[in-house]
């Protein structure tokens, strides 16, 4: 399962407010090498996290000695750390569970082997249990190293189908240490040929405006693009759809807040997410941005397409009908 995890039965708001009412809070971050670890690490410290990347386990009690720590820390410990075993990190964690003054917590990034192979191969860098073989020995291998481990985690999370920009939304939606009084806001555009987002809470098809991919001067461009957005804006449907989509948007985002909802992502599709995907995407965050909310923008396309991964047709079709 693609996602996050949760072997308690408590949601994570509530556990990170318990956590943190319980004395210094310490989330040891771990699993497999390849997995999204160091991403996680700037995430909690983008957060407010004092963070520390591959710390030897034996420097991390001393760590807790003495007074508690004006904030909370995020400790990366992986099989790099020359004392690193699963049950050192077991008894350290047992340790650190019994101090009366800190709350620790342990973050497990997990990802497929086939999906870990992949990143390996793409950066062509050595698996550090394998340097010098093919890296899925030193995949299963540390695999089999960390099951202790795993099965001992606060917070799962799979990788596997995950961008950074996701896995960075999926941790602060855990770990925000003051989610209370904020609502960030996600606008993403998509291609329906590549399928829908993960994680996407409200969506809407655009594939019923007009499409510039049939017009070759602006076949090439994107919804970002004044002459792509002007030509979708001709659309005698645009203004209307646009309207009434900032008006249900604008109308629940104070609910959602109300409710304690943190993270909100909005979703526009077309059949290439190139054109009018884009304009509405790029239309829709600028208005809540004026409005006074916290609003980031991505276009998975376009993202995929600057970093040379192949992609659909751009808003292709084989008629007006099919799009």
């Amino acid at each position: 399962m693609h996602g996050t995890e949760r072997p308690t039965q408590e949601q994570p708001p509530a556990l990170a407010r318990r956590r943190a009412e319980e004395g210094q809070r310490v989330v040891l971050v771990t699993g497999p090498s390849g997995a999204g670890r160091s991403t996680a690490i700037r995430v909690l410290e983008d957060l407010g996290y004092e963070a520390i990347d591959n710390l030897p386990i034996r420097l991390v009690p001393r760590l807790l000695e003495g007074e508690a720590q004006p904030g909370p820390l995020a400790l990366g410990l992986d099989v790099r750390n020359r004392d690193f075993s699963a049950s050192a990190l077991i008894e350290l964690i047992d340790r650190m569970t019994r101090h009366p003054g800190v709350a620790v917590e342990v973050l497990y990034l997990d990802c497929s082997s086939d999906q870990l192979v992949r990143r390996y191969n793409e950066t062509r860098r050595r698996h550090p249990l394998a340097p010098h073989e093919n890296p899925i020995l030193g995949i299963e291998a540390e695999r089999d190293l960390l099951a202790p481990i795993r099965v001992r985690a606060d917070m799962l999370v799979d990788t596997t189908g995950l961008s950074p920009h996701d896995l960075r939304a999926e941790l602060a939606r855990v770990y925000d240490l003051d989610p209370a009084g904020r609502l960030s806001v996600s606008v993403q555009s998509f291609s329906y040929k590549r399928g829908v987002p993960r994680g996407i809470d409200v969506m809407f098809d655009c594939r019923f405006l007009d499409n510039p991919h049939w017009q070759p001067e602006l076949r090439a461009l994107d919804g970002r693009d004044s002459r792509v957005a002007n030509y979708v804006a001709k659309d005698e449907r645009f203004a209307p759809f646009l309207n009434r989509v900032l008006d249900l948007i604008l109308f629940t985002l104070p609910a959602h807040l109300a409710e304690g909802k943190t993270h909100l992502a909005i979703g526009f599709g077309c059949t290439g997410g190139q054109h009018r995907s884009v304009t509405m995407a790029e239309k829709v965050a600028d208005s809540l941005a004026q409005a006074g909310w916290q609003v980031s923008k991505r276009h998975r396309e376009l993202e995929r397409r600057s970093a040379g991964t192949p992609s659909v047709p751009a808003d292709a079709a084989t008629d007006r009908g099919a799009n």
